[in-house]
């Protein structure tokens, strides 16, 4: 029973993380504001259905210096009282 449980618990963790990754296209950078334009899919983890276009801030600057504009990332962003704030950011390959 307990292994089932784990088991559970492990897919709906695995779950979630899916969810929470987000794909999208570099539009823009502004290393000066610590920015980022992303056209993106989807965004269930954020509540977005739809494809847009969005600025977010990014939480680690260092991220800025791995993708230039055209690149196809994944990320995962949060929502906070000043907006949207990329957490992770990864060039897609």
């Amino acid at each position: 029973m307990a292994g089932g449980a784990l088991l559970m618990t492990l897919l709906a963790t695995v779950a979630d993380a899916q969810d929470a990754t987000i794909i999208g296209e570099v539009r823009k950078i502004d290393e000066s504001s610590g920015s980022i334009t992303l056209k993106q899919g989807p965004a269930p983890s954020l509540g977005f259905k739809d494809d847009m276009t969005m600025v977010y801030e990014v939480r680690d600057r260092a991220l800025l210096k791995q993708v230039k504009v055209g690149d196809t990332v994944k990320f995962e962003a949060e929502s906070g009282d000043s907006g949207f704030t990329v957490t992770k950011l990864q060039k897609s390959k």
